[in-house]
This record gives C-alpha cells, structure tokens and sequence, in this order.
C-alpha cells in the first residue's frame, strides 16, 4: 500500500501550503510511510488526481485543490474547505 499526498508546491495560497504542511506533518509524526505528488510539476499526474476524486467528493465550483491523498489508487482523503482541519474517509 503506498500512501500519496497529492500537493501544489508552488501554490501562492498561504492556506493551501498551510493544509499541506499540516497533512505531510501528521503522517511523519505518526511514521506513515507516504510519498508527495506534486502536481504543478506534471499535467498527467494533476488530471490523475482530478479524475480520480469521485464525483460526490469534487468541489461543486472549479477543481480540486491539494492536498489530496490516495491509498493505491483509492480515494481517501480531501482536504477542508474552511482550512481549519482535513480529513481522511
């Protein structure tokens, strides 16, 4: 099982970096082996990472924003829309 946190390193959103540094944060805290994606570097893994975020997860304006984390290929985990805390389903 490889755990991937997909992430925008070059994000200009403060709270963006702020959820991403929070997510890769609790899993080296919890020693969760995991490995960064970051999808401003590759196109093909962005449409990746949107087309495999099911549908009743997608915002309902515009794309999904990082973090976002997979297990394999299973969707599971977004992060929040009030930047306050995410959360693994």
């Amino acid at each position: 099982m490889v755990i991937r946190v997909f992430i925008a390193s070059s994000s200009a959103s403060v709270a963006i970096k702020k959820r991403q540094q929070d997510v890769v944060r609790f899993l080296e805290a919890n020693r969760i082996e995991f490995e960064e994606v970051d999808i401003t570097m590759s196109e093909e893994k962005r449409q990746w990472m949107y087309k495999n975020i099911p549908e009743d997860r997608q915002p309902a304006q515009g794309n999904p924003l990082p973090p976002q984390i997979f297990s394999d290929d299973r969707y599971c985990g977004v992060s929040s829309c009030c930047g306050c805390h995410w959360m693994i389903y």
